[in-house]
């Protein structure tokens, strides 16, 4: 029976519905006008993840002409998220969503795709801090800041309470300058909708600038909500919670897996990368970076990118995709888009200083992949223009297996670029060539 089940697993694989195969270059759905052609709906999902290699020796991404990189920390266990503290010291969310035993064929089918990529296995639930104290772009020291989280993600700094984004809820713990290790029990600030089924797991945070608010993303908890719309209450949203009460509200929604967010440093706006739905074709949907509209409506699920309609959904809601707000620029279909950050200073150059950084962690449907490194979209005037620059390739090989996969991007206290890969368990550091 169970060689049965193998051969049907494999079998499911191997006539998985051409619906991933792209017709379109990925610079097509990139941008601020992508192309959107007609849906493909596949009935079995095409299959294409790269399988997990590591890197070997001295191996390193490649950076853009004019840049250099090196590894800032290695030998951590799914590095996710990072975030700076004020006085350079590095966190790193060392996280993986809680495993759980699969649920028939399908079921055993996702467990063998995760496996393949390096997800599935038990979480670190820690955050490290890494210190360069030297100031030559490798942390010397390593040490356990939190433990016993709960598939712990965002962090953000208020004062002297560090607050964090556990898959569950917000919790906050004091923080005293310099320190490398809290050992005081989390404070609960508010509980995030989690549960045993809880498909997109990562939630980030982000502060207010005057400290009053965090904002809190918080991802579907299915594709197109194929398991029923009651199972979505409070998700595929951006929260804003007082940070000091725990109240809360929806702040955006209709935002199928926001991830990254960041403040544009000009005007002060918040935006979110976005992760968009799955088995409509391999040029379907884009991933987006938009800006975040107080009360804004951006589709999920009954459209996509502004007013195009799911076929998939039966129970439309016109009124809502009449509001429904269009994304402010493409990042190309299943490339899984989830860092975000904005340059800061001229550390690494003119050509970097007004933009934003995105970690594509790369796709699993389409053909060809998409993704799979880091890029950059300048900005002019507080808005995103023109097409992206790659900033890190190589995270795939010669064989096309994955060496790294990108996540969370920040800019360090020297401007320079540090990228969490999850796969390859290293932190990246690009810097401007000397």
């Amino acid at each position: 029976m169970r060689f049965n089940n193998v051969v049907l697993i494999l079998l499911l694989l191997a006539i998985a519905g051409c619906g991933g195969n792209a017709k379109l270059p990925v610079a097509a759905g990139t941008g601020p006008e992508p192309v959107l052609p007609e849906p493909r709906n596949a009935l079995i999902p095409l299959v294409n993840i790269a399988r997990i290699a590591r890197w070997e020796g001295a191996a390193t991404p490649v950076a853009a002409e004019g840049l250099v990189v090196n590894a800032f920390a290695a030998g951590l266990d799914h590095p996710r998220w990072l975030y700076v503290l004020p006085n350079g010291d590095v966190l790193v969310a060392e996280t993986n969503a809680q495993p759980k035993k699969p649920k028939g064929i399908v079921g055993r089918v996702e467990k063998m795709v995760m496996s393949r990529a390096g997800a599935g296995v038990p979480s670190a639930d820690r955050i490290s801090l890494l210190r360069d104290a030297d100031g030559d772009g490798v942390a010397e020291t390593k040490t356990v800041f939190l433990s016993g989280l709960t598939s712990p993600f965002g962090m953000s700094l208020i004062g002297n309470r560090l607050f964090v984004a556990n898959t569950d809820g917000v919790v906050s713990f004091p923080y005293a300058g310099g320190e490398t290790q809290i050992t005081s029990a989390g404070t609960p600030l508010v509980a995030l909708p989690a549960g045993e089924n809880n498909r997109h797991w990562t939630k980030n945070i982000v502060a207010s600038a005057d400290g009053i608010y965090l904002y809190a993303s918080v991802g579907s908890n299915s594709d197109h909500a194929e398991n029923g719309i009651d199972n979505e209450t409070g998700r595929a949203a951006i929260w804003q919670i007082d940070a000091g009460t725990g109240e809360h509200r929806v702040f955006a929604s209709g935002l199928r897996n926001p991830v990254g967010m960041a403040f544009e440093p000009s005007t002060g706006v918040l935006w979110t990368a976005v992760n968009e739905r799955d088995d409509l074709g391999g040029d379907l949907v884009p991933d987006y970076m938009t800006s975040v509209v107080d009360g804004g409506f951006y589709g999920w699920p009954y459209s996509y990118y502004g007013d195009h309609l799911d076929p998939r959904i039966k129970d439309q809601r016109p009124d809502l995709v009449a509001t429904a707000l269009t994304p402010d620029y493409a990042l190309g279909p299943h490339t899984a888009s989830l860092g975000l950050t904005f340059a800061e200073g001229q550390a690494l150059g003119p050509a970097w200083s007004d933009g934003a950084f995105i970690g594509q962690h790369g796709s699993w449907n389409r053909k060809p992949r998409s993704g799979y490194k880091v890029i950059f979209v300048r900005f002019a005037n507080g808005r995103p223009v023109g097409q992206p620059v790659d900033v890190l390739t190589g995270f795939l090989n010669e064989d096309g297996d994955a060496q790294g996969r990108p996540v969370g991007v920040i800019v360090d206290k020297a401007g320079s670029l540090l990228v969490a890969d999850d796969a390859g368990n290293t932190i990246w550091r690009v810097s401007r060539a000397k």
